[in-house]
């Protein structure tokens, strides 16, 4: 009896002690506690107490404000400790809106690493602070985004012109300068959201005009039409967040569209990338990260070695320097869509999800680099990935024998059984795009429109003749029935179909320099010559799978 009073009162002292524990933990120790202690406001110490900013609309309750307390509502005066800094001055108020929507994390939490989501299971880890603008893609979807070479010439065209001596953008120039020069102008930080006066130049000439010295003759001068457009690409640009403006500029740059979708538009081939910034770390293999654990570092490494990370993956290594690896990497995290209410869904959001506009610039450059640049090169000049070779299709040789009409059949019906996909379907090109594009392969080639289509046939006749020569000259690369080996296929239907019997003939007799495909009408010690006879022959034979493939059809 003795042994089990004493088991008991042992027991209650042990939980008894817990208790006390726990609570001197709660009230004294909790690292915000003694993170507040040390805060003062204009009016003295604050306030030790929990702290939270609850957005109702958002459906968010943030408690990151007590260790951040300046970024707190009211309370932005607060100093005596380094996390007591300001936010940033940014278009929403973060007293108003909270953390988590932006940053990611854990608002209700009040640990540092469960805030931070640097836990098991948190789904929402916090973003990383050098992407830190990934998060206004929760929101925001920037529209017609030019490529990155595009976005930093026209960076370095405002630069040059020196239009920071008046206007601030994104918290730069817009000041007084010691000689007199420069003055406060309209903040440009959303030029490209809130819009901007269109005549502006017109109206600035006049002032200058009119203007006897000051400024105006000072700060300003002539701007030609070419630096014009640079400037209204730039000015477009300007939301507010210009580096998440600039990794959407480089993922313009890497052809990701033409295997990926993401707000409804791209290819089918990969995952569709909508949400990709919301993927669950809990749900990656680190396995092969060399990095630290961090959805960032999985992107990362992902982009430089897509088959260490997927198995099975057909996505080539993006062959890209650091730099552009990172800001890459801050789009994919941006590619968040939380469901909003209406009072809360941006403009942007709006026309993109709404009106169909687009996030993309619509010239023929930013065009190609967002939709074919990953199979044939941002020069278009073809590349190879594996066992795979993509087709240099800027080739002068090749943009030569092709018609515009040949260009954009091929681009709008693709290659049925080839990774070429026709962009005349939902979610891919319009006509005026395309379009676009078949200008931009001209000045990539240097080569200028035909003048009409070649309306030279081979005789059927020739046809027997042709299928020996096939099966002796082509068939190798070809395949035997023209079903495609290390060269394209050529029993290709849309091929058949946009393709003249002159093209046939001319590329068999010229080939393609850059490419394995030689010119059968030049003398060669590695294959065999043909003449022009011969050719027509091979067009005939090629042609005749064309008419196969129509009586198979009407079978």
């Amino acid at each position: 009896m003795n042994r089990n009073k004493i088991l008991l009162l042992a027991s209650s002292i042990g939980v008894l002690a817990l208790l006390a524990a726990a609570a001197i933990n709660e009230n004294f120790l909790k690292d915000w506690r003694r993170i507040q202690s040390v805060g003062h406001s204009p009016d003295g110490a604050i306030n030790v107490q929990l702290r939270q900013v609850v957005n109702p609309g958002l459906r968010t309750a943030d408690r990151c404000t007590s260790c951040h307390v300046s970024m707190g509502p009211g309370e932005q005066e607060v100093t005596g400790h380094a996390l007591f800094r300001k936010h940033p001055a940014v278009v929403h108020d973060p007293a108003q809106y909270g953390c988590t929507i932006c940053h990611g994390g854990q608002g209700s939490a009040t640990e540092k690493a469960d805030a931070h989501g640097d836990v098991h299971f948190w789904p929402e880890p916090m973003i990383p602070l050098k992407s830190a603008q990934a998060g206004c893609g929760t929101c925001h979807i920037a529209l017609h985004v030019p490529k990155a070479d595009q976005l930093r010439a026209a960076q370095a065209v405002f630069e040059r012109l020196d239009c920071r001596a008046c206007h601030r953008v994104d918290g730069k120039g817009g000041t007084i300068r010691p000689d007199g020069g420069g003055m406060e102008g309209t903040d440009l930080t959303r030029s490209g959201v809130s819009g901007y006066d269109m005549g502006w130049y017109a109206k600035h000439v006049e002032k200058s005009a009119k203007a006897a010295s000051g400024p105006w003759k000072t700060s300003w001068a002539a701007v030609n039409d070419e630096d014009l457009a640079a400037v209204a690409v730039f000015l477009a640009s300007r939301n507010g967040a210009p580096k998440l403006m600039e990794a959407k500029a480089t993922f313009f740059s890497y052809g990701c569209l033409g295997c990926h979708r993401v707000s409804g538009v791209g290819g089918d081939e990969g995952p569709d990338l909508t949400r990709a910034g919301e993927k669950d770390p809990g749900q990656a293999d680190f396995s092969n990260v060399p990095e630290e654990r961090g959805l960032n570092h999985w992107i990362a490494e992902h982009f430089r070695a897509p088959v260490a990370l997927v198995t099975g993956s057909k996505m080539p290594a993006v062959a890209a320097p650091e730099s552009d690896i990172a800001q890459l990497t801050t789009f994919v995290l941006s590619l968040r869509r939380r469901e909003l209410p209406g009072i809360y869904s941006p403009k942007d959001r709006l026309e993109a999800v709404r009106f169909g506009k687009r996030e993309f610039a619509g010239d023929g450059a930013t065009l190609f680099g967002a939709f074919c640049a990953g199979c044939h090169g941002q020069d278009g000049m073809g590349r190879t990935a594996g066992d795979e070779t993509f087709p240099a299709i800027a080739n002068a040789e090749f943009q030569k024998l092709a018609s515009d009409r040949f260009l954009t059949e091929t681009i709008a019906k693709g290659r049925p059984g080839r990774r070429m996909p026709g962009w005349n379907k939902d979610g891919g090109l319009r006509p005026d795009e395309v379009a676009a594009i078949v200008r931009h392969l001209r000045v990539l080639s240097g080569v200028e429109a035909r003048a009409a289509e070649d309306e030279w046939k081979a005789s059927r006749d020739l046809r027997p003749a042709g299928r020996r020569l096939y099966a002796a000259s082509c068939g190798g690369c070809h395949g035997a029935d023209g079903q495609g080996n290390k060269g394209p296929a050529l029993a290709n239907a849309v091929l058949l179909d946009v393709a003249t019997d002159g093209y046939l003939r001319d590329t068999i007799t010229k080939g393609r320099p850059g490419s394995i495909m030689p010119a059968f009408g030049e003398p060669s010690p590695t294959h065999r010559t043909l003449a022009a006879a011969d050719v027509e022959a091979v067009v005939a034979y090629i042609r005749s799978w064309q008419e196969k493939t129509k009586n198979e059809k009407k079978r």
